[in-house]
């Protein structure tokens, strides 16, 4: 089966285009017209030869998704419902900010991890995504960009979506490296984050790759007990060793971590809880951001409500206080399925329905 060719690093094409009897020049053509001129068939290349693009053609395709649900917010949020070749469904979002574009992109279809708040854990993993479909997802979005003629460019990219990135390693690794190239999308990696809900052994080996992409920890408890009970991946790897991971991180690269803490009503929003989480994070405040993030209530997860604004208030307080650097984060999309996941539940439940 052909292979998507954003799936391969300027430095893979350049071999792959040796192998096969190419001038290595040939790479960076076809860079510019993949990612600057960000062409739809291989035939446009116009400075490439015939020879060439029908070995391109005769082991590559250029675009495997297919636009299946395009949501668009009053925030100016899109969220795209991709359908892929074989059939299965993954969520990207394009987000708005004053400090440009942000594109959040999956990278597993369903997730393991089974935090039991979240929505892409519904539907369990049945694969990995390649690099290629990881980095289409920023060029299917840039291609909405570039059709609405608004001169717009993606800017920044959260790796946040449906999935663990670190439970797809080195495809996430061949994605970042695409995306950051200053000669394909240049996306700077300071601009780049990706997020984790803790598995250390990665986290050791993200330290040793020495990028400088942000690494967010989605760490929600403060206690083994309490984030053991809601996020399974805590019995695997507990706050003890989560912790060293991250001691490990810091040293190694001196740059700061953002946590990530979704406030559950009556669950771990507490002032107890921010105090712990601040004791948590003492001796590494200088490096650390916690990221405040307001519950979007999930169907099938009942039991979870968005905290109230006094208390969201009343965790913030309590961490600024001990000295925490910390922010709320403003919700977004909240009129399209909010939270990752959602769209692709509702779509796959509808189609079950109609096949009964």
């Amino acid at each position: 089966m052909k292979t998507s060719i954003f799936g391969l690093t300027l430095e893979q094409l350049t071999a792959w285009l040796l192998d096969n009897g190419q001038k290595k020049y040939r790479a960076e053509q076809i860079w510019d017209w993949l990612y600057i001129k960000r062409i739809t068939e291989f035939s446009q290349m116009a400075n490439v030869s015939k020879e060439c693009i029908q070995l391109l053609e005769d082991n590559f395709v250029l675009y495997t998704l297919e636009q299946s649900v395009k949501q668009e917010s009053a925030d100016g949020t899109i969220k795209f419902l991709f359908k892929m070749k074989d059939g299965n469904l993954i969520e990207t979002v394009l987000m708005r900010f004053k400090y440009g574009l942000s594109v959040c992109v999956t990278t597993q279809v369903g997730c393991n991890i089974g935090c039991s708040f979240c929505a892409s854990g519904l539907l369990k993993k049945s694969r990995d995504l390649t690099s290629g479909e990881i980095v289409e997802q920023i060029m299917k979005v840039q291609q909405h960009l570039d059709e609405v003629k608004k001169e717009e460019r993606v800017s920044h990219i959260v790796v946040m979506g449906i999935g663990e990135p670190f439970d797809n390693y080195t495809n996430l690794m061949s994605f970042l490296s695409v995306v950051n190239s200053q000669k394909g999308l240049a996306i700077g990696a300071r601009h780049i984050t990706v997020s984790t809900s803790g598995i250390v052994p990665k986290i050791y080996d993200y330290a040793d790759e020495g990028l400088q992409v942000n690494l967010a920890i989605s760490i929600h408890a403060p206690t083994n007990e309490l984030r053991t009970r809601i996020m399974k991946i805590n019995k695997a790897y507990p706050i003890e060793k989560l912790m060293d991971a991250i001691d490990y991180y810091l040293e190694k690269t001196n740059r700061r971590i953002t946590f990530e803490y979704i406030l559950l009503r009556d669950v771990n929003d507490h002032v107890e809880e921010a105090v712990k989480l601040a004791k948590l994070l003492e001796n590494k405040r200088h490096l650390s951001y916690v990221n405040l993030i307001p519950y979007n209530p999930v169907d099938e997860h009942g039991q979870y409500q968005q905290s109230t604004p006094e208390a969201i208030s009343a965790f913030y307080d309590a961490l600024k206080k001990k000295g925490i650097n910390c922010g709320v984060r403003h919700e977004q999309g909240a009129d399209i399925d909010a939270a990752c996941g959602q769209l692709r539940s509702k779509q796959i439940k509808k189609a079950d329905k109609a096949s009964i």
